[in-house]
């Protein structure tokens, strides 16, 4: 029975495997194959100097979705020769964290091996679960990798944060994306167009999740277009249809000559064309939050203490797309921009 649950076992592993989405089977083995994150990652950066000599101390990756925090942690699992826990403090709870614990401090006495802990959404930990884990953390027993889309200066509690070293991750460049749709497309046996790679990198707002998932749809969409044929080419439409939306032509210097006609109409009072603007930028899928800083900008070099409402209006429209997020906030930076102009 043993033989055959390994069996059935090794089965199913290799099933999910098949069956995992995009993102998941392209995650990296080692530290090597990481792809962004030169300033920790690239020769000679701090990170990839601790993980090639085995000396890393806990760490907590912080930083926006979709940058790599799970993936580094995995391929410096990979890199290291030591045992790898993953727990998600979304489901994991004291008890969790003390099995873990008990498990490293038999590693340690019977092969002399450490252990790392991953610990994804460490910020979702309360107080008291953070702590439990300061002794383990705090005597060796466990190298801890939190990961937090959050500050961890405000999430994480000031003894963990202490003990550990803060790496900030950055969202992925354009190039770093272009390299991540090409190793997705090398993996399906696809190819893509120029433009629809250029749009699929371009809209992501660098997070190599969402583009290799954007991909993974798309890849569907135009296996379905082409009627069920070997050759599976990825068009424009395709990365629309599966971003949902419309890929109006917004390159690197469309972004300043936009933002510039935007300012330059709040500047002159025309309320009609800011709106043009705003909804131009909004719908070629452009950060609303740096639309909001550019709008609190203006409210304070342009019109300053001629207006001081115009400040807190726009101060206002830079919160709700904080809180409320799109679409919704749409709403409000309009509002905002028509009181600006």
């Amino acid at each position: 029975m043993t033989g055959d649950s390994t069996l059935f076992s090794a089965a199913a592993d290799a099933r999910l495997r098949a069956q995992a989405p995009l993102a998941a089977r392209l995650r990296p083995a080692t530290i090597d194959d990481v792809v962004g994150q030169e300033h920790l990652v690239g020769p000679g950066r701090p990170l990839r100097r601790l993980t090639e000599r085995d000396r890393l101390s806990s760490v907590i990756f912080w930083g926006p979705p979709g940058t790599g925090k799970t993936t580094l942690a995995l391929a410096i699992a990979g890199t290291t020769a030591r045992a790898f826990e993953q727990l998600s403090a979304v489901s994991a709870g004291v008890k969790d964290v003390r099995e873990v614990i008990e498990r490293a401090r038999q590693r340690l006495g019977e092969r002399e091996q450490g252990t790392i802990l991953f610990l994804d959404e460490i910020h979702r930990f309360s107080k008291a679960q953070q702590d439990a884990l300061l002794p383990a953390v705090e005597d060796g027993t466990l190298v801890l990798i939190g990961a937090t889309t959050e500050n961890p200066y405000f999430e994480v509690n000031p003894p963990l944060r202490s003990r550990s070293t803060l790496f900030r991750l950055e969202p992925l460049d354009s190039h770093a994306v272009r390299t991540l749709l090409e190793r997705g497309m090398e993996m399906e046996g696809v190819t893509a167009s120029p433009d629809a790679i250029e749009l699929l990198s371009d809209r992501v707002g660098g997070d190599g999740r969402q583009a290799l998932t954007a991909l993974e749809v798309a890849i569907a969409i135009a296996g379905d277009d082409g009627g069920g044929g070997n050759q599976v080419d990825v068009g424009v439409e395709h990365v629309e249809a599966a971003l949902s939306t419309s890929a109006l032509r917004y390159g690197r210097d469309d972004h300043y000559d936009v933002i510039s006609a935007f300012i330059k109409s709040m500047r002159g009072s025309d309320p009609d064309a800011s709106i043009y603007w705003l909804a131009r930028m909004l719908e070629a899928g452009e950060d609303a939050r740096f639309i909001a800083r550019r709008m609190v900008i203006l409210a304070s070099e342009d019109i300053g203490l001629a207006d001081p409402m115009a400040l807190v209006v726009a101060d206002a429209a830079a919160r709700a797309v904080e809180f409320v997020g799109l679409p919704e906030a749409q709403l409000s930076l309009a509002e905002a921009v028509i009181y600006l102009a």
